[in-house]
């Protein structure tokens, strides 16, 4: 059996949550759901697998107690240095630059405008 983890975020303002993580930060926008301004499903996918789902702040959620904006993903990439410059030349927030790590990742972490972190780095784990 394959496992797959699909993180799930909320925002206040999903549909430029959505382009940030699409146009920026690099993956798919495979589904978006909702109506106007408000997002009832949105799924994106990371090229090599994976994703996340996010929506609007709205009644009836399965996340609704959680607030907006609130969050920390990891994602494998064999190119962290383009996506930081991505980042950067979009006027992102770096929280931590470019690095090696001891472990033998290079990567950085940086907040979508409602907080939540991103982190890309080479480590795919053991």
């Amino acid at each position: 059996m394959t496992t797959h983890v699909w993180p799930t975020l909320k925002y206040d303002n999903a549909r430029d949550a959505i382009r940030f993580i699409v146009d920026v930060l690099g993956f798919e926008e495979r589904a978006v759901h909702g109506e106007g301004e408000r997002v009832d499903h949105a799924e994106l996918r990371w090229p090599d697998g994976g994703g996340v789902m996010l929506g609007s702040v709205r009644d009836g959620s399965a996340i609704g107690e959680l607030p907006p904006g609130v969050g920390s993903i990891y994602i494998v990439t064999d190119d962290p240095d383009g996506i930081h410059d991505r980042v950067v030349a979009a006027g992102g927030t770096v929280t931590q630059g470019l690095r090696e790590e001891d472990y033998g990742s290079r990567g950085f972490t940086c907040r979508d405008a409602e907080g939540v972190y991103w982190s890309f780095g080479t480590y795919a784990g053991a």
